[in-house]
Order: structure tokens, then C-alpha cells, then sequence
């Protein structure tokens, strides 16, 4: 099945037109949306560990600037339509979050295999819902989730210890600078956390748009169903490891070594110095999904590295 991310949803991103923040709101919607139904079925191995295509986006602007919430609801309410796709509670505790992967553990074919995961997309207009930097603990999972691992395992006085087989997480919330401001002191940019989130930011409007159902396709409520239709597709239809064409492997060799010789290539900030440790990881989750936007043959090819290099230089301003 042949797709591409620009037909998939083509209001999201005209390629070609520049890195506005409102489109890039809309093309990462739609990367998670993609990674979301992906779940941990997929992934580039590395041999000493494996990249799983799970993000931490957040989107960051003024209250009313951007319609945060609805652009992420769009591609979480064709998610949604989805079977099988499992979400995680509106409001995160240990105690729920537990429950939630519970429910979610399942076991998947690869080959002759049967592979547990636990996979879960969590999705709330507002951040603070999900995590609380403040809390030690629940920071610490959520980094332990990003990085893939195996198991997790939660020993609390009053249920005991509870152990989660293959856990997943895909996150997106929406917040403001303000809460930004108020809860992750400048002390904490550039950690554990941060370092692994994707954060999406605006403070002016593109297009001034006052009635909404004015800029609707006449075939939405169709065209969803067709979008639908192909991430249900996507949610089924790949499993197992995506590969790097030679071409994108030479691209990246040479991308890594300018990224870590040429200070002119780095951030000039060095809370940001976690974040660059992770890029390379960053780039290749989302190359990964880029990949499967276009087709079944999981394949990462050099314009997918390139994309994913070019999205992630436009939030990093």
C-alpha cells in the first residue's frame, strides 16, 4: 500500500513552503497520530538496543494563539476510530497508569514469534494532567519508558510489585509558557525529560480564520474514513524491523559527524546539551514514521532522514 504523510493529510505541511509553527503543530499531530497506531511493533535495531517510533511532543503557545487542543484532536479522534489502540488515563497517577497498561498488554506475531508489548498513547490538552516534573518518580518512568526498555517494574507498600512485560508509551499534551515557566524551573531544561520531548511552539497566529466551518472540506466526515482506514492499515499491517538504505546510512555517518565536530551545528546553550545527545535518536524514531507514511516496505530512505533532520531543526529554534 503506497501513501505519503503530504497526501495523507495535505492541509498538515506543504514541504516546500517553509516551517511556519502553526503547519509544523499540524504535521506533528499526525506523527503521533502514525505512532500511535505503530505502537511497538516496529522499530530500528541497533543490535545493542532498538529504536521504538514513541514521541513526547508538546505543544507550547499563549492561551488562544493557537488552537492547541482541537489540532490535536483532529489526529487523535481518527486514532481513536482505530480498533486495538489502547490509551492511557485523562489524568496520570501510578496507580492508573499501572491499571492502564494492564489492560493494554497483548501479544503480536513476528514470523514464528509471539512478542508481548503494553502499549499505550497518552493525549491531553493539557500537559500538567500527564506528568508532574515535580515528581521524582513518575519523571523517571516516563524517561525509562522513551528509551524502549524491556520491563518495568513497580513495587509500592500496598499492591506489592507490580511488573509491566514490554511497556510503551506515545505521548502529546498541550500547555503554555506560563506553566512552563511555573513548573520546570530552568534547572530542569536539558534533563532526563526534556531532553526526550519534542516541544512545538507558537506565539502568533498564521491565518486568521473566525468561522471554521468555512475552511471544512465539503467530504470531511469521507475523508476521514479514508484516514482512518489507512492507519487502521498501517496499525496491521507492519511489524517487525525497519532497515536503512545504504544511501541514508552514508547520509547519516556524515550527519553525525558534523553534528558532533562543528560547533556551528550545535545550540549555543548548554541545558540544551541533552537534547543533542538525543537528536540522533529524535531524527530516527521520526524517520521511522515518515517511512511508514509512505508505504509497507519499511524501509528508511535518505529522504526521510533528511525530513526528519529538517522538522526537528524548525522546533529547535
Amino acid at each position: 500500500m503506497t501513501r505519503s504523510l503530504k497526501d495523507w493529510i495535505p492541509s498538515y505541511l506543504d514541504f516546500t513552503a517553509g516551517t511556519e509553527a502553526p503547519r509544523i503543530m499540524h504535521f506533528w499531530a499526525a506523527v503521533s497520530c502514525i505512532s500511535a497506531v505503530l505502537r511497538r511493533k516496529v522499530w530500528l535495531d541497533m543490535t545493542r538496543f532498538k529504536w521504538f517510533p514513541n514521541f513526547y511532543i508538546v505543544f507550547v503557545a499563549p492561551p488562544g494563539i493557537i488552537s492547541k487542543t482541537t489540532t490535536m484532536d483532529m489526529g487523535m479522534d481518527l486514532v481513536k476510530a482505530v480498533p486495538g489502540i489502547k490509551f492511557g488515563p485523562d489524568v496520570v497517577t501510578w496507580q492508573a497508569l499501572v491499571t492502564a497498561f494492564a489492560a493494554a498488554q497483548e501479544d503480536f506475531q513476528f514470523g514464528e514469534d509471539w512478542l508481548p508489548m503494553s502499549p499505550l498513547t497518552l493525549a491531553s490538552g493539557e500537559l500538567g494532567n500527564l506528568i508532574n516534573p515535580q515528581d521524582r518518580d513518575m519523571v523517571n518512568l516516563f524517561i525509562t519508558l522513551w528509551d524502549g526498555r524491556s520491563s518495568f517494574e513497580k513495587i509500592t507498600k500496598g499492591s506489592g510489585t507490580d511488573i509491566v512485560s514490554a511497556p510503551w508509551i506515545n505521548m502529546i499534551g498541550c500547555t503554555t509558557p506560563h506553566w512552563i515557566a511555573d513548573n520546570m524551573p530552568a534547572a530542569t531544561v536539558g534533563g532526563g525529560f526534556t531532553s526526550r520531548c519534542v516541544f512545538v511552539y507558537a506565539d502568533r497566529k498564521e491565518t486568521f480564520i473566525a468561522y471554521p466551518d468555512e475552511h471544512t472540506r465539503p467530504d470531511h466526515e469521507e475523508y476521514a474514513k479514508r484516514l482512518t482506514a489507512d492507519l487502521e492499515h498501517m496499525s496491521t499491517a507492519l511489524v517487525g524491523p525497519f532497515t536503512l538504505d545504504q544511501e541514508a546510512r552514508t547520509w547519516g555517518r556524515e550527519w553525525y559527524k558534523t553534528m558532533w565536530s562543528t560547533h556551528n551545528q550545535r545550540i549555543d546553550d548548554e541545558r540544551l546539551d541533552g537534547y543533542l545527545a538525543r537528536k540522533q535518536t529524535h531524527m530516527h524514531k521520526l524517520a521511522l514514521v515518515l517511512s511508514a507514511s509512505r508505504g509497507d516496505d519499511q524501509i528508511i530512505k535518505l529522504e526521510d532522514l533528511a525530513l526528519a533532520d529538517k522538522m526537528l531543526e524548525a522546533t529547535e529554534k
